[in-house]
């Protein structure tokens, strides 16, 4: 065998006359005698055991490094190999790869990770994904509430397990600072043998090596994320720390936008129950009734409202406000809220309808909303069997009063809108409801609601009259229901603007006792 400097510096054995196979490695050597063998093609290189194609380089590994091995057949039959250092385009071919499959990866943990608003459900899938890709267990820690920290658990191929520990996150190096958004502590500083009991999960053996980095959010820490591996196997290299990191951001960003829409659901819900109408039941001797229907089923406010403020003095009016905005939904719905606030502010002055319009109207001119609202006022108070009403309607429809003959009357009262001129002038009238009498408010909503059995057409102030009537007795709740049930199986799937009514009925003196002895039965004269 014959070689030039270079080869003795890459293979110390090689002396002249040495034969090959005890100097090169096997995968050179056998390469060699393939070439050489009887009926192989001058010229034709072989192929490896990895799959090469023929005449592809011939690649293998000589002590720490990767060369190709190019074979060329000389003139005397021998064949001549030269080799080329490919070490660092095997690395680079590998980091590629590597960094190919971890960009796919972190799409996916984001798409993955984005498809759900629910913050228990990204804690899982985070805990998931990173023991599935980036070690054999993980944990997901959110920052604390009291005195318990969060803590979803889960190992390689299990399930997610959510306990909620009563530990401080100071005690454990890097925890405690990463739960407040300070950049991670190096893997390499966290001594495994350290990590306390309620981190290991139950099973698991030794700990080898420990990372911890935070969960970034939007303006204030997610939480923490806490990667595990055994002893024996591979401790995590300072690039799997930065891709920890990359997959922590992309994990306390869906953590994050989870937390602030159920914070944000959380306040919804406490306005809502704010600017929805209230339940109402009997007060004072008067009986009072509501429903109301937003103009679509997936919003539960609106422009309608009604109130019952009950008398400061017993023996005094409670004040009934029925109204409707110009507009409907959510915006509408904040303009009710204020009208509503601004009413009950007005409470002092609910023995004079006229003047609480009046300044109601001032408030709203004197507003950024360039809308108005219809408005109708009622006080009632109990004397004796009966209720007396005065009534006042600004802008609004006329209440409807239901007479125990089965007569529907409509109240003498008028005025104008509020919000839309200088002054609000409006006529308030009195109305007596003997037992088992009522009062209706309602608004343009049930009336104007447009259907029927050929479509198109609207329900009416006279179809309501006929129900009303068909009410005689009935207490103010199955009044409320029966108009509503008809107003809606009139309008069927079509479209309708917001629905509200209220009864203020005087309750019948005398009852009969059910069946049974104990509950209410149906009233009488």
């Amino acid at each position: 065998m014959q070689h030039n400097d270079a080869a003795n510096l890459l293979l110390p054995g090689t002396r002249a006359g040495t034969r090959l196979v005890d100097v090169v490695p096997a995968w050179l050597s056998a390469a060699h005698a393939t070439l050489c063998s009887p009926g192989q093609a001058p010229g034709r290189t072989p192929g490896t055991s990895t799959g090469q194609e023929p005449n592809a380089p011939l690649t293998g590994m000589i002590g720490e490094r990767a060369f190709e091995a190019h074979p060329s057949l000389r003139d005397d039959g021998t064949v001549a190999w030269w080799l080329v250092d490919d070490t660092d385009h095997l690395l680079a071919r590998k980091a590629l790869r590597m960094e190919r499959k971890r960009t796919a990866f972190l799409a996916e943990a984001s798409s993955t990770l984005l498809s759900s608003l629910n913050l228990g459900r990204c804690m899982d899938v985070t805990a998931e994904l990173a023991a599935e890709h980036l070690a054999d267990a993980a944990l997901v820690i959110a920052p604390t509430y009291g005195r318990r920290l969060p803590v979803v658990t889960c190992l390689r191929g299990g399930t997610p397990v959510l306990a909620h520990e009563s530990v401080d996150p100071d005690e454990v190096p890097g925890l405690g600072e990463a739960l407040r958004g300070f950049p991670p502590v190096p893997s390499r500083w966290i001594d495994p043998s350290t990590a306390p009991s309620w981190m290991v999960p139950e099973g698991f053996g030794t700990v080898g090596s420990i990372v911890i980095t935070p969960l970034p959010g939007h303006g204030v820490p997610a939480g923490a994320l806490v990667l595990l591996r055994r002893s024996g196997g591979a401790a995590f290299t300072e690039s799997e720390e930065v891709f920890a990191r990359l997959f922590a951001a992309r994990a306390g960003a869906a953590m994050s936008a989870a937390r602030l829409y159920a914070e944000q659901t959380s306040i919804t819900e406490v306005l809502m129950r704010e600017l929805l109408p209230p339940s109402l039941h009997q007060i004072s001797g008067v009986d009072y009734a509501g429903g109301y229907r937003p103009s679509a089923d997936h919003e539960r406010v609106g422009g309608d409202f009604y109130d019952v403020h009950p008398a400061a003095v017993e023996g005094e009016a409670s004040l009934v406000a029925l109204g409707d905005v110009c507009g409907k939904g959510l915006e509408a719905a904040v303009l009710t809220g204020k009208i509503r606030n601004t009413l009950h502010a007005l409470l002092p002055l609910a023995d004079d309808h006229q003047r609480m319009i009046s300044l109601l109207n001032t408030a709203l001119l004197n507003s950024h909303h360039a809308r108005f609202v219809t408005l109708v006022l009622a006080s009632a108070v109990r004397e004796g069997n009966a209720v007396n009403l005065r009534l006042t309607s600004a802008g609004h429809l006329s209440p409807l009063i239901v007479r125990a003959s089965g007569t529907v009357e409509e109240a003498e009262t008028r005025g104008t809108l509020v919000g839309a001129m200088p002054e609000a002038p409006a006529r308030t009238t009195s109305v007596t409801l003997a037992p088992g009498e009522s009062c209706v408010l309602y608004t343009d909503g049930i009336t104007e609601a447009e259907g029927g059995p050929m479509g198109g057409t609207q329900f009416g102030e006279e179809r309501l009259r006929r129900v009303l009537s068909e009410c005689v007795g009935m207490p103010s709740e199955s009044i409320v229901e029966r108009v509503q049930m008809l107003a809606s199986q009139w309008v069927g799937k079509g479209r309708h603007d917001d629905m509200a009514v209220v009864v203020i009925s005087a309750p019948r003196t005398h009852h009969l006792s059910a069946v049974n002895g104990h509950t209410r039965g149906r009233f009488t004269a």
